[in-house]
């Protein structure tokens, strides 16, 4: 439920019905903090968006913002809340079973991605919109694992999606890892020719003819070896001293940052693949499935 105002707030609220422009403006602005990107929104010039939030202030006698971060006083974040309930009801078609002031959005993504990536920031997400309720749903999208009826959905590909728009969110390069028992009893690595005759562990998500072409590598893809669908596992599987893993920096960066797997060479390679955020049309008509969005595109930057 929504935080309760002041009585003397919403006793001066009551007196006229702010204009739905000025809410409009006021929610994004809290949202975005940026008046140049809630200007943009909201298709108005800054001054529009300035002369709006001055508008509404005055009609309620309360002031809304508190530093040039645009960072909320108490009023303000209590009044927030109101206004994205009211905002919600306004959207609902009649029927719709939602617990007032609360939206629901379903987000499939993939596993390591949600593990190292987005859970450890999710928090941030949370606490700036209380009032979302997230799903979370595992999702394979290269291998066909698809998660159901999701509002927004996190692929890790190409990026050719012609089914549902989409944004990129974040690039990365690949290197091989392994632990420092590994490296110690198969080592040393000082050439990329040194992983000749080395259990090299398999991924469908990250092919090695991704590495070996660019550091001068003739070799075919490996054969033989254990597979792993979930870059994750691998990851962990390798610092068990199971063989080298070929991983993205940002994906491995929880086992480099621990100890338990080690770069093997200084030699990296781009990924031809990357995460997307993934949509179906009309889904950034909801202003959760919008607020997501440009959380986790400025999250990822």
């Amino acid at each position: 439920m929504a935080t309760a105002a002041p009585s003397s707030f919403l006793s001066s609220a009551a007196r006229r019905i702010p204009p739905i422009q000025c809410l409009l403006t006021f929610e994004a602005l809290a949202r975005l903090r940026s008046v140049t990107q809630t200007a943009d929104e909201l298709c108005v010039t800054p001054s529009a968006v300035s002369h709006r939030v001055k508008q509404l202030e005055q009609i309620l006698g309360a002031q809304l913002f508190g530093r040039a971060d645009f960072s909320l006083t108490t009023e303000g974040s209590a009044y927030l809340a109101q206004v994205r309930e009211g905002l919600t009801a306004l959207q609902r078609f009649p029927g719709q079973a939602v617990a007032p002031g609360r939206r629901r959005l379903k987000l499939a993504v993939t596993p390591t991605f949600a593990r190292t990536i987005l859970i450890p920031r999710l928090r941030q997400f949370t606490e700036a919109y209380p009032e979302i309720d997230l799903a979370l749903q595992v999702s394979i999208p290269l291998l066909d694992v698809v998660a159901e009826d999701a509002d927004l959905m996190v692929r890790f590909g190409p990026g050719h999606y012609a089914d549902v728009e989409h944004v990129e969110l974040a690039r990365d390069v690949v290197t091989p890892l392994a632990s420092p028992a590994f490296v110690r009893e198969h080592g040393p690595f000082d050439r990329p020719e040194d992983l000749e005759g080395v259990q090299l562990l398999r991924s469908p998500l990250e092919p090695w003819r991704t590495w070996f072409a660019p550091t001068g590598l003739d070799w075919a893809e490996p054969s033989e070896g254990s597979q792993f669908n979930d870059i994750g596992l691998m990851c962990d599987a390798a610092a068990a001293g199971m063989g080298v893993a070929l991983v993205r920096l940002k994906l491995g960066a929880p086992w480099l940052e621990n100890g338990t797997l080690v770069r093997l060479f200084a030699h990296d390679a781009p990924s031809p693949h990357a995460h997307y955020l993934c949509w179906r049309t009309g889904t950034m008509d909801r202003w959760e499935c919008a607020a997501f969005a440009e959380w986790l595109r400025k999250t990822m930057a």
